[in-house]
């Protein structure tokens, strides 16, 4: 018979898998409440817990609280290098389709014509999102690095820090990154590609008022994370349950939705490597990695 006191004390059993997810919507709850019931019905004893942060969420995948997080881009890098730090192994098990091959933008004013490329930043104030988004802050702000000027030193960063912890999962530092460029208190603004359709269609971005100065090279976003001594079982079960889920199920489709995909797919950390440099460049995570007992990782 399992020990009550254990199952309480780590948070998890392993006969049911627990997930963590960050709660950066209100929808995140019918979410996972509604497929938990998917995989209760198809025969997978599964359950999830929300947090409201990812460093708190990493926290407990390494603490034995949960077998899997639904991490961030960046909530991958904090694991990944973790693990390293630590002797261990992260993996990376799915991901969205929606997942694979974004890009960022960065957004100048329509008129500005003297600004045609990232070296024309020099002197001038970029707004980004919050300090820890992958898609409006850490990647834009690498590729701005790599053509040559150094945040900070050789342009000014207007941070939009809101919902820290969230890892820029909202789209609200980049919607105050753009009101700052119509404003005219930046010069440049950095979003998600996807982003400028819903500030269009919402009205903070007004038809013709800004073009694209530059578009990184894409990368990807999300994967659910697990470390080495998961329960093979349950993983397995959970990677298959995901991968076959069919849109066209009008079970799962109202989901799929609410979580922006068409079908799930296998995870892949190919696209991690722009982020990857950033964090380095940025040194993002160090102050975060030091508090979690480890310095840098050692390098690959």
């Amino acid at each position: 018979m399992r020990d009550p006191q254990l199952a309480t004390s780590t948070g998890k059993e392993d006969d049911v898998l627990l997930l963590g997810a960050v709660a950066y919507d209100a929808k995140v709850v019918g979410i996972w409440e509604g497929f938990q019931r998917v995989f209760a019905a198809r025969g997978l004893p599964f359950d999830f817990v929300l947090f409201s942060n990812y460093e708190q969420q990493v926290k407990a995948l390494f603490d034995g609280f949960l077998h899997l997080a639904w991490n961030s881009p960046l909530a991958w890098i904090q694991a990944e290098r973790l693990a390293r730090a630590r002797g261990r192994t992260a993996s990376a098990l799915a991901m969205r389709d929606s997942d694979c091959d974004l890009t960022s933008v960065v957004l100048v004013r329509a008129r500005e014509d003297r600004l045609t490329g990232l070296a024309d930043l020099g002197g001038r104030t970029v707004a980004v999102g919050a300090a820890d988004s992958p898609q409006a802050t850490l990647i834009p702000l690498l590729q701005i690095a790599e053509a040559g000027l150094e945040p900070g030193q050789d342009f000014e960063v207007l941070r939009h820090d809101l919902l820290l912890g969230k890892h820029g999962d909202h789209i609200g530092g980049e919607r105050e990154a753009v009101r700052a460029l119509l404003a005219g208190r930046a010069d440049a603004a950095c979003v998600l590609d996807a982003s400028l359709l819903a500030f269009g269609q919402e009205g903070t971005l007004p038809p013709g008022s800004t073009r694209v100065l530059y578009q990184t090279p894409p990368y990807d976003h999300c994967n659910f994370t697990l470390l080495d001594g998961a329960p093979t079982a349950l993983v397995q079960r959970f990677r298959e349950l995901l991968l076959s889920m069919s849109y066209d199920d009008p079970e799962v489709r109202p989901l799929m939705d609410q979580e922006g995909l068409k079908a799930w797919r296998p995870a892949r950390v190919s696209g991690y490597a722009q982020l990857d440099r950033a964090v380095t460049r940025l040194r993002a995570i160090d102050g975060w990695l030091s508090r979690m007992g480890a310095g840098r990782p050692p390098s690959r």
